[in-house]
């Protein structure tokens, strides 16, 4: 079944569509039904009557609302004998359209930019939604230069600084710990660079809190954006902060705050608590996720992430320092 996700423009439309999708998944998704039937929360009239999945589900169940078999399952990067969690993706133009839609609304057209990408360790392993999404991106960009840098930071830094003189728009995504490293022996000034980081110090580096991460990349980088982005393997779409700190969802997607005490509960904008998804992209598995992650939600749709629960595991981008992928 296919939903008009990226038609959203309201709020009245938004919350209609994930009322629409709550009921076909109340239906359709096994995982999500017996949840909520355990819940005794099989009715939902207002948005915020839905129930939200844990996160968790997606290490030990398939959780789906489509019977297609999947074109793409996405894996969580996991720490050594964990489980990891798992997301079968039954139509991946759905995710395309999540991923084009949400980049030009943020930054524009892909063309615009030379786009360049440091994931040491993600391209080591297949399943990672960050990959695939940063091929999207270099392969809309159509230009030469753009491309992956696995561990070769002195041709990332070379490539950085034959545009030094430019007024050419550059796009470098990274982990936070290679970010670091290059920050460490490749600083410059980086004009016309927007670098996004994603978190992730996959235990190569001592942890620290994003605005520290921040200054030493600004300091690194002077003059270039230091922006960020929220994204997770059980989910299929992101949302940016480009002043690093404070991100934006897209139409189809919302963010709100769950007690930490009471789970079920939601609690009022402005004040530390779980993060909810709703991602309505996500029709094909689950739109309402609680994740474990811990931030803020604001009046105006904004969030921002602080941490993680004390009792769930690192899963290769601890959100302490840095962030969100994971």
């Amino acid at each position: 079944m296919k939903f008009t996700v990226f038609d959203i423009h309201s709020n009245e439309a938004f919350e209609k569509m994930a009322l629409k999708i709550y009921r076909y998944q109340l239906r359709k998704n096994v995982v999500y039904q017996q949840y909520c039937e355990y819940l005794h929360k099989t009715r939902a009239s207002r948005i915020e009557e839905i129930p939200f999945l844990p996160i968790q589900f997606f290490k030990s169940h398939t959780v789906l609302s489509d019977q297609r078999p999947a074109q793409i399952t996405f894996t969580s990067s996991g720490t050594t004998g964990n489980n990891v969690s798992k997301h079968l993706v039954t139509d991946l133009e759905v995710y395309n359209k999540s991923l084009d839609h949400s980049f030009k609304k943020t930054y524009g057209e892909a063309k615009d930019y030379v786009i360049l990408a440091l994931l040491p360790h993600y391209l080591d392993r297949s399943g990672s939604s960050l990959v695939y999404m940063a091929q999207r991106w270099i392969k809309a960009s159509q230009r030469a230069e753009s491309g992956f840098y696995l561990n070769d930071l002195a041709a990332l830094s070379k490539v950085l600084k034959s545009f030094e003189n430019s007024s050419q728009k550059i796009i470098l995504i990274g982990v936070t710990f290679a970010l670091l490293q290059l920050a460490d022996e490749y600083a410059m000034p980086l004009d016309n660079v927007i670098i996004i980081e994603t978190g992730g110090m996959k235990g190569m580096r001592k942890e620290i809190i994003k605005p520290e991460l921040h200054g030493i990349l600004q300091t690194a980088f002077t003059q270039a954006s230091i922006q960020s982005e929220y994204g997770m393997t059980e989910l299929l779409s992101q949302a940016y902060a480009n002043d690093g700190i404070t991100f934006t969802t897209p139409p189809w997607m919302r963010v709100s705050t769950r007690d930490t005490n009471d789970p079920l509960s939601a609690i009022d904008h402005g004040k530390t608590g779980g993060l909810n998804v709703i991602d309505l992209a996500n029709y094909n598995s689950c739109s309402f996720i609680a994740t474990q992650d811990l931030g803020k939600s604001y009046t105006d749709g904004s969030f921002q992430v602080l941490g993680r629960f004390d009792h769930s595991d690192i899963r290769g981008c601890n959100l302490m320092a840095v962030g969100s992928r994971q």
